[in-house]
């Protein structure tokens, strides 16, 4: 484990329920590795080449800022290790492809977390789709929707374009919504018109600073500072909003409306924001089809809507219907909700398949995290053009 913030701890509770032994960790200082070393009851690496070098480490999970995937990735491909990565991917497409490129010819199993692809009910209605349940679709639309960012207080790694990326919102979330909406719907986004905006233009510049800013993360800081929802921050934690002498310029957005136009002609539409209060993670989708239309709520991910033009339904997640996928993924008795983390359970047991030679259907691999790379950097370039941009 690269990285022992929240989302490394995630990714280390994920690990341990499909069964691997974790080899040990590497924080952002040798004091922050010893401690996290101790509170998970495993070995600490005094650095990266000390991991890279351990031929009992197999898998190595990149958990830590956005400007280190890259260079921890290609560390860890070129030591003949599998790499489970944190997305976004990278944050330029040059790196991406660069680091898609080498998974495949390396032949090594690399995965990117776009884990809402294992809600049970997502599966329904993918699956659903490919039974041809719903006709050609006719138009695609929703948004991700979080609160985390609405208050001027609040700043991180994440603000700062050097560490976090030129795309924030976007980038983090937006991401999100496009992968899963072209995996179950078929579809593929060809061009888009996109417009951001920053509704907080100041922001503490001290979070910002707490970054990892170079190839070893033994030198830096803490990346307890993933502090996106989607990343499963302690809401506990108010380190972020306390009072700071210095502020920065905001330079990457906090919302994103896009109108897109997929390879076939679908219109689609989706809404991205950090700062919509009372909005804590709520991807929302529609695909209105020419017999029937679907609906999912991550809030609410143990529904999902389905209507025709004689009525509506709601379904339940059930184990003992529905299609292959929704009962595998289904591990709970009905009533008994079940949400992100056991996506993120049933995505890494996935990625350990997949380096024992099976093919889960849907992971999520570096080529879709180089998609999503793509994707933003077609949001950035309408944004500041302001006209149809090809994908």
């Amino acid at each position: 484990m690269v990285g022992a913030g929240m989302i490394g701890a995630i990714h280390r509770r994920a690990a341990a329920l499909a069964g691997a032994r974790i080899a040990g960790v590497l924080a952002s200082t040798p004091p922050r590795t010893e401690q996290v070393a101790g509170e998970w009851g495993v070995p600490a690496f005094p650095s990266l080449d000390a991991l890279l070098d351990d031929d009992s480490v197999d898998v190595v999970h990149i958990c830590s800022p956005n400007a280190t995937h890259a260079p921890f990735a290609m560390r860890a491909l070129a030591a003949g290790k599998h790499v489970v990565c944190e997305k976004p991917l990278a944050v330029s497409i040059t790196e991406a492809e660069r680091m898609a490129e080498t998974a495949r010819s390396a032949g090594l199993v690399a995965t990117v977390p776009f884990v809402y692809r294992y809600h049970p009910l997502v599966r329904e209605i993918r699956a659903r789709r490919i039974d041809g349940e719903f006709g050609g679709w006719h138009l695609i639309h929703g948004s991700y929707l979080q609160d985390w960012m609405l208050s001027p207080q609040v700043s991180g790694w994440r603000v700062d374009p050097v560490a976090g990326g030129p795309s924030r919102a976007f980038a983090d979330i937006g991401s999100h919504w496009c992968d899963l909406v072209e995996w179950v719907s078929g579809e593929r986004f060809a061009e888009v018109v996109a417009s951001t905006s920053i509704a907080v233009d100041k922001r503490p510049a001290a979070g910002a600073a707490r970054t990892f800013e170079a190839a070893d993360p033994t030198d830096h800081a803490d990346p307890t500072d993933h502090a996106d929802p989607t990343d499963h921050a302690d809401p506990t934690d108010h380190s972020d909003h306390a009072e700071y002498a210095e502020y920065m310029d905001v330079r990457t957005e906090d919302c994103a409306a896009l109108l897109l136009r997929t390879a076939s002609g679908v219109l689609a539409s989706t809404t991205v924001s950090q700062v919509s209060a009372g909005r804590k993670n709520r991807l929302w989708f529609e695909l209105d089809g020419a017999r029937a239309s679907a609906v999912f709520d991550q809030e609410n991910p143990e529904t999902i809507w389905l209507g025709g033009e004689d009525g509506a339904r709601v379904i339940s997640r059930d184990p003992g219907r529905g299609s292959a996928e929704q009962r595998r993924l289904s591990v709970l008795p009905p009533g008994h909700p079940q949400g992100y983390a056991e996506c993120f359970e049933a995505f890494v047991a996935d990625t350990y398949a997949a380096i024992g030679g099976d093919r889960p259907e849907g992971l999520p691999t570096f080529d879709d995290g180089l998609r999503a790379a793509r994707i933003t950097e077609a949001v950035l370039r309408s944004s500041r053009n302001g006209s149809w941009t090809e994908v």
